[in-house]
């Protein structure tokens, strides 16, 4: 059996194939990022996985991608939290960035994003993936992401810049006191979690200008930063994963025409198409 998994910080698509029936099983768990949880947090929650739990001794492959794991020594901590659920498979975890790109660039250069809770972006050569400007993550980047945009909210709503009807609704959608979030920003864990839940209220106000002005000014803040940096941007396909992307494509779809990009795929779970990715590596 190979199983394939896409994790961001907010939730972990897997995808389990068995290559004698052709049988494809789809389950999801809390997404992992090794800057955040220890080994111990991911065996826990992927234990606690009916599906995973079953079906995990029979696991061949596990190919598992994660944010923030950037580094050996973060995709080790991940390894090891997956082995006792996977322990007769061979364990490769890599990066999400990787995994963006495995699953839409189909092995041609092209730029792969990731517009999610946090966002990134990587070139990838044909064989190669080459980053031009780092992700400084939430605090100091996600430029266009739900985390980003959950931050923009949150000031607005306490410096007192939104507009009354957009304030009123907010209220009432959250009731926000500073006490709370500056305990869930700046003393719990998943701040960046926490900040993105905040898009909900967004895709349900998108018609308001305040909100379309805020994703407008973010989603050309992101293009700008992460996709215009790269020399040949113009002439290579870009491509697009996450749920800020896919659920506001018409907007992203406005800057890049704008921009001159190269609209390539856009999609919410990358994990299908790094599922076929890696069948054709195995050959299967």
């Amino acid at each position: 059996m190979i199983i394939v998994a896409d994790s961001g910080s907010t939730k972990c698509d897997w995808i389990l194939y068995d290559p004698q029936t052709k049988q494809i099983i789809e389950t999801n768990t809390i997404g992992f990022n090794p800057f955040f949880h220890d080994e111990w947090f991911i065996l826990n929650e992927v234990f606690a996985n009916t599906i995973l739990r079953e079906h995990g001794p029979k696991a061949s492959h596990v190919f598992f991608y994660c944010a923030g794991g950037s580094s050996k020594e973060l995709q080790m901590k991940v390894a090891r939290g997956l082995y006792i659920n996977f322990k007769n498979a061979d364990i490769k975890v890599d990066h999400d960035l990787d995994g963006a790109a495995y699953a839409t660039c189909e092995g041609k250069p092209g730029i792969a994003c990731i517009l999610g809770t946090g966002s990134n972006s990587c070139y990838f050569d044909g064989e190669a993936i080459h980053e031009e400007v780092p992700a400084l993550a939430y605090i100091l980047g996600d430029e266009g992401s739900g985390s980003y945009y959950g931050k923009w909210l949150l000031r607005d709503y306490f410096y007192k810049r939104m507009p009354d009807n957009i304030r009123r609704e907010f209220e009432a959608w959250f009731k926000p006191n500073k006490e709370e979030v500056f305990e869930r920003v700046y003393m719990m864990p998943h701040a960046n979690v926490f900040l993105a839940s905040f898009m909900r209220f967004c895709s349900e106000h998108r018609a308001e200008q305040y909100i379309q002005d805020m994703v407008d000014e973010g989603m050309y803040d992101f293009l700008n930063t992460h996709v215009c940096c790269y020399k040949n941007y113009k002439t290579v396909p870009t491509h697009f994963i996450g749920s800020i992307a896919y659920y506001f494509e018409d907007v992203l779809r406005k800057h890049c025409t704008n921009l001159g990009i190269q609209v390539g795929k856009i999609t919410n779970k990358p994990v299908e198409g790094l599922l076929q990715y890696h069948l054709r590596k195995l050959d299967m």
